[in-house]
């Protein structure tokens, strides 16, 4: 490269240096333009169908709302139903503040599954909340044994669980497709019951009463409009809007009692422990079984969202984070008095539709889930709704969950391996365990009876399982070749 013959003699010429530092000037703004630019790049709404990146927070709180909204009802359902079946009644008062930590602990779970701590977490957009799943048992444990011996059997299964998704790697492949989908399609039979209580006024005196039944039918006609007419991902919200219409018809007729909106007060920490925990050996089988019934859900929901939203398939360890925040995150729910919390199905359908995968965007809603988990009324709210709504809520969703089994097997193709233990597992399951057949389980010793006299769910888990196991993987019948 020449030096110019000005420098060699101590001459700097004025026009060249000023052409130069003019240069360089530009290039210092073409530099911070582009840096601004950048920035700028980083946090944009079109980052919403990314999942790392920055929305503008105003943006963000929509989308991250919509998700919250789309189970909000569903995680709070459970509880009351759970609750409702308790060998003690629990006071309002109890209710209210179980509800209350239900949705501070959905939003804990929903951030460790966004965010991880250590392996415990699947860094997807994954919304957790209390589950449907564990229902029917869980009533019965609750029925059985009380409320705090559903506390104890969640932190053991919790416990047991989340060690298992971190071992994921080793027994993952025992969960066939096929075992999964004839679980998930256990589920909705066990659950029609339920919602038939729930319908008819739950454990209440009035249960069948012509008000009741209105208030159901009412409900229920209100979340089937409002899924027929509305549009795009307001389809979502059909329950929350069934629940607004049956709400205010019970006001009417006099069946909420308002008073204890504001018992709590505006604004109160979380109770931890609010119930002594009890262990029962047949609880705590029964809820370990269920919790692996969870974890094939669990699997099947997560994959599920990565081909959906992600396109692509789902890692190993993405599957191990996700079972480890089931299992230890339903710890801490057991810890604040709840039952056990999952990924929610309705939230991979909500991403599917949307394409909205961003980790941010799903964090505001989990942060408004938690900031809901510190207002008492809310959950005073939840505590004073008429078991009826909330039948007429439910009970198109259990019917949901039917179809969505029905489907997984129409997806994992119907060979006769396949339709074998679809069809063996769900006829044991089912007909061993219906109010008139479990005399027949009146031989085996009490603790298989309180597992499996009265729950389809873990008899369908089971008998697929061995099923899976020990059918050979050939078994469609072959036309014989002509010689």
């Amino acid at each position: 490269m020449s030096v110019p013959a000005d420098v060699w003699s101590g001459e700097i010429n004025k026009d060249s240096c000023g052409m130069r530092m003019e240069a360089v000037n530009r290039m210092g703004k073409t530099a911070k333009t582009a840096k601004t630019a950048g920035n700028a790049a980083d946090c944009s709404i079109n980052n919403i169908y990314r999942l790392e990146g920055r929305v503008p927070i105003g943006k963000a709180i929509p989308f991250g709302l919509q998700h919250i909204l789309a189970m909000f009802v569903s995680n709070l359902a459970p509880i009351t139903i759970i609750a409702g079946a308790s060998k003690t009644p629990l006071t309002p008062a109890q209710l209210g503040m179980l509800l209350q930590n239900a949705m501070f602990v959905a939003g804990i779970a929903t951030m460790i599954q966004l965010y991880p701590i250590w392996r415990i977490g699947s860094k997807l957009p994954v919304v957790m909340g209390v589950s449907f799943t564990f229902v029917t048992v869980l009533s019965t444990i609750s029925a059985n044994y009380g409320y705090p011996a559903v506390v104890g059997a969640v932190l053991v299964g919790g416990l047991f669980e989340g060690t298992l998704g971190l071992m994921a790697k080793y027994w993952r492949k025992i969960i066939t497709p096929i075992v999964a989908a004839s679980v998930v399609t256990a589920i909705g039979f066990s659950l029609f019951t339920v919602g038939a209580r729930s319908f008819g006024g739950g454990y209440n005196d009035d249960f069948g009463s012509a008000q009741n039944l209105i208030l159901g039918t009412v409900t229920l006609a209100a979340c089937l409009l409002w899924n027929i007419f509305a549009k795009g991902y307001l389809k979502q919200l059909s329950v929350l809007a069934g629940l607004v219409v049956g709400y205010i018809l019970a006001i009417t007729m006099g069946k909420v009692d308002l008073s204890m909106i504001m018992s709590g007060g505006i604004i109160s920490l979380p109770h931890l422990m609010p119930f002594k925990p009890e262990f029962y050996p047949g609880a705590i089988i029964s809820a370990c079984i269920i919790f692996l019934v969870s974890a094939a859900e669990t699997i099947g929901d997560t994959s599920a969202l990565v081909a959906g939203g992600l396109n692509r398939k789902i890692t190993g360890e993405e599957i191990s984070g996700s079972l480890g925040c089931d299992g230890y995150g339903s710890v801490i729910s057991g810890l604040f008095g709840c039952p056990p919390v999952t990924s929610f199905s309705q939230n991979v359908g909500l991403v599917n539709m949307t394409k909205v995968v961003n980790r941010f965007t799903i964090m505001t809603g989990a942060a408004c889930m938690i900031l809901a988990g510190l207002l008492p009324p809310v959950g005073n709210f939840f505590a004073s709704l008429p078991d009826a709504v909330l039948g007429g809520c439910t009970i198109m969703m259990f019917g949901t969950i039917l179809t969505s089994g029905i489907q997984m097997v129409a997806d994992c193709g119907f060979s006769q391996r396949n339709i074998t233990i679809a069809a063996l597992s769900l006829s044991i399951g089912i007909g061993f365990t219906t109010a008139s057949e479990v005399g027949i389980w009146d031989i085996f010793p009490p603790m298989i009876q309180s597992v499996f006299s009265a729950n389809v769910v873990a008899v369908v888990f089971v008998v697929s399982i061995i099923l899976s196991l020990i059918l050979p993987k050939d078994m469609d019948v072959k036309k014989i070749d002509q010689q």
